[in-house]
């Protein structure tokens, strides 16, 4: 299961791909529109633009903007900045591979081969799906085969 953080950090970065021109928004505009508490917002934002995704700008015409073109940013690679390895099982973790304490065999477990199958049918459409792709053709109409 996705946090919640995971799910405002998505839904914020899709209000700034969805911004005409690229123009910045305020976190007030953001909070707002996808609401989501503003200072939560505001932490979620920084982590976002210490990961290069965002940035800021301040005065009149100030606020946060998309630094990356929507096509370029990928529900996994958010998923795992903001909540870490989407693998179900730690053996199956790309980035965090750790093998598990209980297992005698990792070759021959079982329940690694399902959650294996698993874990690529997530990577799979997580790693495939960009901001530009559901603010294009919408959630509903998006691949799923699991």
């Amino acid at each position: 299961m996705i946090s919640q953080k995971s799910k405002y950090a998505l839904r914020a970065l899709l209000a700034l791909a969805a911004r005409p021109g690229g123009e910045p928004m305020l976190i007030s505009e953001i909070a707002e529109q996808e609401v989501i508490p503003r200072k939560f917002l505001e932490q979620i934002l920084l982590e976002l633009k210490r990961a290069g995704l965002v940035a800021s700008r301040r005065g009149k015409a100030g606020g946060y903007l998309l630094l990356r073109r929507a096509e370029t940013v990928t529900f996994g690679e958010v998923l795992r900045l903001i909540d870490g390895p989407l693998a179900p099982l730690p053996c199956l973790s790309k980035m965090a591979y750790r093998r598990c304490g209980d297992c005698a065999n990792e070759n021959a477990c079982k329940l690694r081969k399902v959650f294996a199958r698993v874990a690529d049918a997530t990577r799979d459409i997580l790693d495939t799906t960009t901001l530009a792709d559901v603010l294009q053709a919408g959630v509903k109409s998006l691949p799923v085969e699991i």
